[in-house]
């Protein structure tokens, strides 16, 4: 028997909350969510899940994962309600000039309102696990309807990213209502923060972010957990350019082609200004002294302008979405996360670690994971700075290897799914 499963205590049961369907796990939000509830599961307590879906994040098809997703779903009694998150012209001048988060309220839905108070009657939880402040309008109708703890999960400070665009964005206009949106989020989160028993943050700055907004209640910084046995480079025995047995710097020595890459969920803005960034200011330079490089962007909802033609040309292809994730980063060499805003830890980082794959990112796309600038993770914050650890990486393969080999020996040590769940359940124990 599992020895952690000895150590957590049996029983309890959960009712987790998904602002998104959080199965399967093809993205950061989706990924951080699913950990969960695996973590979870595997300390032997019960999860039920409810989840938003939208016609931004549908519930995808399954095709070949059709009969473990069907035990997902028995496992956890997963159901996913509807929820029209299109953005209204109307409705969102209501909200601007009622002064209310148009982020928030669109999230809040009667039918999905209903059904929560269904549940809460049908059965009795220890714990409400609340995915993200946008699900914080369900709240009075979890007090009326259950004793349960409830917990917020935070997977970012939500209102910073809007303050981290509004100024970088140039438009004069669009920056005004940016910093709208920042300021009604910020409110509404400083409104809400301390209705929760708890919030689980998923670093050390949001911990600290909350508790300087004013939060009084317990907080706790628990990270991402990953699957440690799945995330292996050596379960990829093939990929579009060369067979990957071992780790992706065995393959840079050899290659004379390397491949950069960065994958994320286009349907973020935060990625997508950052992918902007990098093609228009860091690429050319990159692309003018180590012209052997070319760079492979993927992700889910891809802008269809997001690349020139002519970027074709420069070593740039625009993979789109990829069906299995893992196997693209295994096929690939350096992942490059140039993130200009955002909040929490960026996922797909501790992802392409846990597979051996060196990264470079800037501050902000780093922020959250416990890195060591040189050593398991190197930081790049202008063009040149991108140029220079790109050098050190392609010249030195021993020191491309060893950055990828201390990356993977970080998330064993601070990001597994099991260590992860067993912080979790421990502070659910708290509040209990």
């Amino acid at each position: 028997m599992n020895v952690l499963m000895l150590e957590c205590v049996s029983g309890m049961k959960v009712l987790q909350l998904c602002y998104k369907p959080p199965y399967p796990p093809v993205d950061g939000g989706t990924m951080a969510m699913n950990s969960v509830t695996q973590g979870l599961l595997d300390c032997g307590h019960a999860v039920r899940v409810l989840s938003v879906c939208s016609d931004k994040h549908p519930i995808p098809p399954m095709r070949d994962a059709k009969d473990y997703y069907e035990q997902y779903a028995k496992q956890t009694r997963f159901e996913a309600l509807y929820i029209d998150l299109s953005i209204h012209p109307i409705d969102a001048g209501v909200a601007l000039l009622c002064g209310e988060s148009y982020n928030v309220k669109r999230f809040y839905s009667k039918a999905f309102d209903a059904r929560l108070k269904e549940i809460l009657k049908e059965e009795d939880f220890d714990i409400v696990h609340v995915e993200s402040i946008f699900l914080a309008p369900y709240l009075d109708t979890i007090r009326r309807n259950s004793k349960a703890r409830v917990v917020l999960r935070a997977h970012n400070v939500e209102h910073r990213i809007w303050q981290q665009m509004a100024k970088g964005e140039r438009r004069g206009l669009k920056r005004w209502y940016l910093k709208h949106l920042a300021l009604a989020l910020r409110q509404y989160e400083l409104e809400q923060m301390n209705n929760f028993d708890g919030i689980v943050c998923i670093s050390e700055d949001d911990k600290e972010a909350f508790r300087q907004l004013g939060c009084r209640k317990k907080i706790i910084s628990i990270p991402f957990g990953i699957d440690i046995k799945h995330s292996s480079t050596q379960t990829f025995k093939h990929s579009n350019t060369q067979a990957f047995k071992h780790s992706s710097t065995q393959a840079l020595k050899h290659s004379s082609t390397q491949a950069l890459f960065h994958i994320g969920s286009m349907d973020w803005m935060p990625n997508v200004e950052g992918v902007r960034w990098f093609l228009g200011e860091v690429w050319p330079l990159i692309h003018q002294e180590m012209p052997q490089l070319k760079f492979f962007v993927a992700g889910r909802k891809m802008p269809d302008n997001l690349c020139e033609t002519q970027m074709a040309t420069m070593g740039v292809e625009v993979v789109g979405e990829v069906e299995d994730a893992r196997e693209f980063i295994a096929s690939k060499d350096i992942n490059i996360v140039p993130l200009l805003s955002g909040s929490g830890m960026r996922i797909k980082i501790i992802e392409a670690m846990s597979m051996g794959k060196p990264v470079v990112s800037t501050t902000v796309g780093a922020s959250g994971i416990e890195y060591t600038d040189g050593e398991d993770l190197l930081i790049a914050d202008t063009p040149e700075e991108f140029v220079k650890q790109l050098r050190r990486l392609t010249e030195d393969p021993e020191f491309c290897n060893s950055i990828g080999q201390n990356a993977r020996k970080l998330v064993e040590m601070k990001y597994s799914q099991e260590a992860t769940a067993k912080r979790l359940v421990e502070f659910y124990e708290t509040l209990l």
